[in-house]
């Protein structure tokens, strides 16, 4: 299973996948644990973010665009406060 990050996607980028219509998630300084039933991708508005799989891990945060595979388990590190677009599904 493989995260994919896009560091700093350009305007026509967000615009073409439609990005600026998605639903908005925000979450303060904390740890968790999270199982993805489905496919998310998302776009980060800001934040900071280390994420930890059985692989190793993985920081992302404002400008980048992330996609999370179905059947992933992981531990999120939010180190700055998150808002995001998201969008389940394909």
């Amino acid at each position: 299973m493989k995260i994919v990050v896009e560091n700093k996607i350009s305007k026509e980028r967000i615009k073409e996948l439609g990005v600026e219509t998605w639903p908005v998630w925000e979450c303060d300084i904390s740890v968790f644990d999270w199982h993805y039933d489905e496919k998310e991708a998302c776009y980060f508005l800001e934040g900071e973010v280390i994420l930890e799989t059985k692989n190793g891990t993985i920081k992302f945060g404002k400008g980048d665009f992330v996609v999370f595979p179905e059947g992933l388990s992981c531990k999120w590190r939010v180190l700055k406060p998150v808002k995001k677009h998201y969008k389940f599904g394909d």
